[in-house]
């Protein structure tokens, strides 16, 4: 290189200024120097973040706390307080900052509150007390009245109870003040009262039921189970294709018929003549006369299995359920199909009837709830509020209300549009069968053969039974298809699937004190759907 620069110089007549020094080598530094040097680069290019909240400007914040509070509050800052004969002209009205009149409660009183802000505490989430919202004296039991029609309610609660100082006199002021305030003044102020807190109800106490007899003869499971309205016998349907009539005293086997080509699904006992209906995989139903004991009537229709039925309690109707995913409404006496229900995406599990409206409630395997009307034969309400399948439906005897069974959750509903009450959580299984009496005692039972029993109001759950199985039979073979209170509600019989019906009652020995209620709320588990 030096020797091509001196040719070119002597080229160019210039002389060569001697050798050309190297360029300035560069200076070691140790990686650990180098990369922390590294991080001081990237640091400094990324420590202005855009995300960063911009720095509150206090005057812009004041004057949008100044504007949300007129606008949420303005309609009633006019409103006059405790006496209606109150008149403007003998008012001193103050004024505050934002142009608000606040009103005395006595004119020839002084105003004990004097509150220079729009609130006299702080006017929203995360805003400091400073002098402008700072209350400058105690507040007196007048002022605080003064000022209440000022304040939304809950504030205006909250801050009568506030007003009275730690140990005064004023502290044996009741808590409802001034709500009693308010119903005495005008009749404009009866729209800011204050709401009840929302308690939670304490569960009434129960008594546990307990195992007292089994009865045994049915050579496969045991599916359905229904009392008959004089309370004397009770009937049940099998996977072995008969039907039998027990004693429900003696427990003895009283009758059994036979007819079903394949498992029973369904019986139930007409209060209204002395007829029997059944239904079964073999897509038959059929209607019983209990005098002859033999089937006087077929309803064809279905094109699969039928799963499960109800009569109408005021009219000579019987509704179907399938697994075709309609559910039908029969004419008892002339066997015609009056409507068939389709709307359901899958198997139909469970049908109830009432005579109120909705008169038919159908479950399904599609997981919604479908609530029909009986005269145009069309949907009312779809409720598609459960995960799984529903299996089960359950009409209260006395209120208003029902009960749904899935295995993700018990869930309550208020007719007559199936408005949501509660989520009764914790049988974590297949729920087949749900029935409840009149007492509030909710009974559950699940494919795995547990049972579960609960207050209906409160969603308690009182007792957890797991019945052993009959001898000779699999632990697997434990299961609860059915379940049904007699007519007098002392009795609890299961259908299960050790073939076995299992006949439970109240233990009589049972005291409040022997097994209380360990009740513990959790407000925070209820959800709202």
């Amino acid at each position: 290189m030096m020797m091509v620069l001196a040719l070119l110089a002597s080229i160019d007549g210039v002389k060569p200024l001697g050798p050309v020094p190297a360029a300035d080598e560069v200076q070691k530094h140790s990686v650990h120097t180098l990369v922390f040097r590294s991080l001081k680069r990237t640091h400094d290019m990324f420590v202005a973040d855009n995300g960063k909240p911009v720095p509150l400007d206090e005057e812009s914040h004041k004057r949008k706390m100044a504007i949300k509070l007129r606008n949420e509050y303005g309609p009633v800052l006019h409103m006059p307080t405790l006496k209606e004969s109150f008149k403007e002209k003998g008012a001193q009205n103050a004024s505050d900052s934002y142009g608000h009149k606040q009103y005395p409660a006595n004119q020839g009183q002084e105003v004990e509150y004097l509150v220079t802000g729009t609130h006299p505490y702080p006017p929203g989430p995360g805003v400091a007390l400073t002098a402008d919202t700072k209350i400058q004296r105690m507040p007196s039991e007048s002022a605080a009245q003064s000022l209440a029609v000022a304040l939304p309610s809950s504030q205006a609660r909250v801050d009568a109870n506030r007003a009275a100082p730690a140990g005064g006199s004023d502290r044996s002021q009741p808590a409802g003040m001034t709500l009693a305030v308010m119903e005495g003044g005008n009749a404009k102020n009866s729209a800011l009262m204050a709401k009840k807190a929302p308690t939670m109800p304490k569960p009434q106490w129960h008594p546990p039921w307990k195992l007292y007899r089994v009865i045994s003869g049915h050579l496969g499971w045991v599916r359905c189970i229904a009392v008959e309205p004089g309370n004397q016998w009770f009937v049940t349907g099998s996977a072995d294709r008969t039907i039998k009539i027990w004693d429900l005293a003696s427990g003895k086997l009283k009758l059994s018929l036979t007819g079903h080509i394949s498992t029973v699904r369904g019986v139930i006992v007409s209060a209204r003549s002395p007829y029997l209906f059944s239904c079964g995989e073999d897509k038959q139903v059929k209607c019983w006369d209990l005098e002859y004991n033999k089937v006087i009537r077929h309803y064809h229709g279905h094109l699969s299995a039928v799963y499960g039925l109800d009569l109408h309690p005021t009219i000579d109707v019987l509704v179907t359920c399938s697994r075709d995913s309609t559910a039908r409404i029969w004419d008892v006496r002339t066997k015609a199909s009056v409507h068939t229900l389709s709307g359901h995406t899958n198997a139909v599990a469970t049908v109830r009837c009432q005579a109120a409206e909705p008169q038919i409630i159908t479950g399904s395997h599609d997981t919604t709830i479908r609530l029909w009307d009986l005269v145009a034969g069309k949907t009312r309400v779809t409720l598609t509020n459960h995960k799984k399948s529903v299996r089960a439906v359950v009409l209260h005897p006395r209120h208003y209300t029902f009960a749904s069974g899935s295995p993700d959750n018990i869930k309550q509903w208020k007719f007559p549009d199936g408005s949501f009450i509660q989520n009764l959580s914790g049988h974590n299984a297949i729920i087949n069968t749900l029935t409840v009496n009149s007492d509030g005692v909710l009974v559950s039972g699940a494919d795995n053969g547990t049972m579960h029993l609960w207050d209906w109001r409160t969603g308690y759950n009182f007792q957890r039974v797991h019945a052993a199985v009959q001898p000779g039979s699999l632990d697997s073979e434990s299961g609860i298809f059915a379940c049904a209170f007699d007519q007098s509600e002392s009795r609890l019989l299961t259908a299960e699937a050790d073939k076995t019906i299992k006949v439970y009652r109240e233990d009589d020995t049972a005291t409040e004190e022997t097994h209380p209620v360990s009740w513990k709320p959790e407000i925070i588990k209820r959800k709202r759907f």
